[in-house]
Formats: C-alpha cells, sequence, structure tokens
C-alpha cells in the first residue's frame, strides 16, 4: 500500500498539506497513493480530516509508540523530543505502509514551512 504521512503544525491550512503532498508526489514520481497518514492526535484536525475528505482516500492516524520504531533518514530534534522519531512524516508513512516498508519519497516541506510529507510503499521482493 502506498502512503502518503504527514507532519503539521497546528496554523497550517489545507494549502499546506496540498503544497507538501504534491512535492512528494512529485518526488515518488506521481504514482497514485492509497491513504493518508499521520499521528493519531494529528489525524483528528480538521484540516487534516478535510484533506483526506476532498481526496477520497482514507485519512488513518498512528500511535506515536509505533512511530517511535522507525528509523528515519530525516532527524529533527524537535520532533524526536516530541514523538520518539526523527520525522513524523517518514515514520508515519513507514508505520502505515506496513512491515516491509520503504520510503519512496523522504520528507519534503511545504513551502510555507507549515507542513511536511513523505511517501512510503511496501518494499518490492
Amino acid at each position: 500500500m502506498r502512503v502518503a504521512g504527514f507532519g503539521f503544525r497546528s496554523g497550517a491550512s489545507m494549502a499546506s498539506l496540498q503544497d507538501a503532498l504534491l512535492r512528494a508526489l512529485k518526488e515518488a514520481g506521481g504514482e497514485p497513493i492509497q491513504a493518508l497518514v499521520t499521528e493519531s492526535a494529528k489525524s483528528r484536525a480538521s484540516v487534516f480530516k478535510e484533506l483526506a475528505q476532498t481526496m477520497s482516500l482514507p485519512g488513518l492516524g498512528v500511535r506515536t509508540e509505533d512511530m517511535g520504531q522507525m528509523i528515519t533518514p530525516t532527524q529533527s530534534q524537535r520532533v524526536l523530543d516530541q514523538f520518539g522519531t526523527g520525522s513524523l512524516c517518514e515514520a508515519a508513512a513507514l508505520v502505515a505502509a506496513g512491515p516491509n516498508a520503504q520510503l519512496i519519497a523522504a520528507r519534503v516541506i511545504s513551502g510555507d514551512g507549515m507542513a511536511t510529507a513523505a511517501i512510503a510503499d511496501v518494499k518490492e521482493e
């Protein structure tokens, strides 16, 4: 399953999330995604739910504990302190994509700096 993981600040707009997603999709070659995912508390944010609804995709939340198990190529001390992983969007995407997941697009940042996105998919054997 190909998923887009998100991290975003509380003041992020729909445009912020869309911009981050478009940048990540471009890095990943533009193939379609099957779900949007972020940390469970953030998944209840209206902007995240609105994006999922607009795209007719499931908007999933993953537990902070599960994300803490993920080693991510991007490292942010602030995110590490808060969520136990170096990149919320990368970790969320990896958790949601499953045990054999790999990043197709590492963290990208929206133009306004309010949102990040990464895309993960299951490794091909």
